[in-house]
């Protein structure tokens, strides 16, 4: 949504303002959620597999037509680098691994 944002209206301060108002949110969102239900092992795999889906049925197919595929390819690739490091660095510490 922030691509097609941009491109309407040519600037990118609104849609990064945007973004952050979303991602906001969306750690609260989860904050409440784990207090919430804490032990909900189920409701959390469909919510990640619904943001999974969306990220790449439908902002990947975007990001190709405003030719920004390969920007996108590399943060997916980056962020799925930045888990699995995440969690050897975790196991390599003793660090118990938290599964909500």
């Amino acid at each position: 949504m922030d691509v097609l944002f941009i491109d309407v209206s040519g600037n990118i301060g609104p849609a990064f303002v945007l973004t952050i108002i979303a991602d906001l949110f969306t750690g609260i969102g989860s904050t409440i959620a784990y207090f919430i239900r804490r032990n909900s092992v189920l409701l959390t795999a469909f919510v990640t597999g619904i943001m999974v889906y969306i990220s790449l049925d439908e902002l990947l197919p975007m990001a190709h037509r405003y030719g920004y595929s390969h920007t996108v390819i590399i943060g997916i690739v980056l962020g799925m680098f930045v888990m699995a490091l995440s969690l050897l660095v975790l196991r390599v510490f003793s660090i118990p691994i938290i599964y909500l």
